[in-house]
């Protein structure tokens, strides 16, 4: 990443006081300062919950090209995406993007480890896969090869069998929901239950889209790719919409290379 910073900020280290402004790369201590968590969240991870997503989407709103994320991001992108992985205390993502994505676990950061050490979290955070078919591939990594064990948040309908199979895999099976339907309200709440309060959600865009829809996302993290891809990919949020739009108000913009890293929060949080 050859520079990331806030695009109204003229301040920036330079040679020579007197001279133009030069960009310079940000630390991983500065992105993970500047993408905090709020204060107030207890450092032994319980209390109020604070859902947080990230998202990447092209000019013209797609949020994927050929089924995927990576071909509209950038490097400064995934440098941001690890950040907000080290400051989490949970990833959350929908089963279709686990496997179109090639989810693995995550993995510890030496970057990260003092801060959350601090903050009283794991050396990673763990991944929950939403899921109400539990279609999953229980054999791959994600499921016999994590850090912290992996979390599947499936309703109380679920087929018998693919519950036991994932609690065989060392996965752990977290009811959120009746029937076969999974409540994103309740997702939210029984991983906070947990003290997995600094959520993280990195969608597919159905998964962001029932967050949004039922009123829990308090924080957008949104890259504005710089792109133009049309074609009929999906937008950072699907499903049912909202009555009323909800607004948010902007927190940070950073930039790099024509690409715009927003920040985005609920305005009663």
């Amino acid at each position: 990443m050859r520079s990331l910073f806030p695009v109204t900020d003229l301040t920036r280290t330079a040679p020579d006081p007197s001279g133009p402004p030069i960009a310079r790369e940000w630390s991983l201590d500065e992105l993970a300062d500047a993408y905090a968590y709020p204060p107030d969240l207890r450092a032994d991870g319980a209390g109020t919950p604070w859902l947080r997503a990230n998202m990447v989407s092209t000019l013209d709103g797609a949020a994927q090209h050929d089924g995927r994320s990576q071909g509209i991001s950038c490097a400064a992108d995934m440098r941001i995406f690890g950040t907000l992985r080290g400051l989490a205390d949970v990833v959350i993502a929908g089963a279709e993007t686990v496997r179109l994505e090639g989810y693995r676990p995550a993995r510890a950061r030496e970057a990260f480890a003092a801060r959350r050490a601090a903050a009283g979290q794991g050396p990673a955070p763990a991944v929950a896969v939403v899921t109400g078919s539990m279609d999953l591939d229980f054999s791959l990594p994600l499921f016999t090869e994590p850090l912290v064990p992996t979390l599947v948040v499936t309703g109380a309908g679920a087929p018998s069998g693919r519950i036991a199979a994932a609690r065989k895999a060392g996965a752990e099976v977290v009811i959120a929901g009746e029937g076969g339907r999974v409540d994103p309200a309740r997702v939210v709440r029984e991983l906070a239950d947990r003290g997995l309060t600094r959520q993280l959600t990195e969608g597919g865009p159905r998964l962001l889209g029932q967050f949004v829809a039922a009123g829990v996302l308090d924080e957008l993290c949104l890259t504005v790719s710089p792109m133009l891809t049309a074609g009929d990919a999906q937008r950072i949020a699907g499903g049912p919409g909202v009555a009323v739009p909800e607004r948010f108000f902007l927190t940070s913009l950073l930039e790099e290379a024509g690409f715009l890293f927003t920040r985005y929060r609920r305005t009663d949080r």
